[in-house]
């Protein structure tokens, strides 16, 4: 990458704010259109996956990229949080739980490779976490783990508004 490049017009970012106009959009179409707010946020879950791929394909990786990255896949997974434990008030504390562990997590983690002083939160040393390792070390298990999670939630979502499993 050149130096004088403006990072914030890079492919990568392009795509991130698009992700943000998903799930604001997904967030303000919750409340009583239940198929466009789950199609935006998958959408905004997929290109997450891609955005990530074309930083690398392009070498647009930026500090800026990973941090509206990882701040909008907090952001919509606590909103979604949210929705769930308004529609399932019964489950209201381990969503509450879920999403505090979900904000925590990552900020410790971030935090503490700031602290080390890696490149991204995606490098974890050879002496370090084999969860962690796993989990970042290869790009299927992240994404399964990722998809997986956000895809529960999501059925959650839409099972509210369904008569359920037949």
């Amino acid at each position: 990458m050149a130096g004088g490049e403006n990072i914030f017009l890079f492919v990568p970012n392009i795509i991130g704010y698009v992700r943000v106009a998903l799930v604001a959009a997904a967030f303000c179409l919750m409340g009583g259109k239940p198929g466009p707010a789950a199609a935006c946020y998958v959408l905004a879950g997929l290109l997450d996956a891609v955005d990530g791929h074309l930083a690398r394909l392009l070498d647009q990786g930026t500090r800026f990229g990973a941090l509206l990255d990882m701040l909008t896949d907090r952001c919509a997974s606590v909103g979604l949080l949210l929705r769930l434990a308004l529609l399932y008030p019964p489950a209201a504390p381990l969503l509450q739980l879920a999403a505090a562990l979900d904000v925590a997590s990552h900020w410790l983690h971030l935090h503490s490779t700031v602290l080390s002083g890696r490149e991204s939160h995606k490098s974890v040393e050879a002496g370090g976490s084999r969860l962690l390792r796993l989990y970042y070390g290869s790009r299927t298990v992240l994404f399964l783990l990722c998809a997986g999670n956000e895809g529960f939630y999501c059925s959650l979502y839409l099972l509210h508004f369904s008569e359920g499993p037949r």
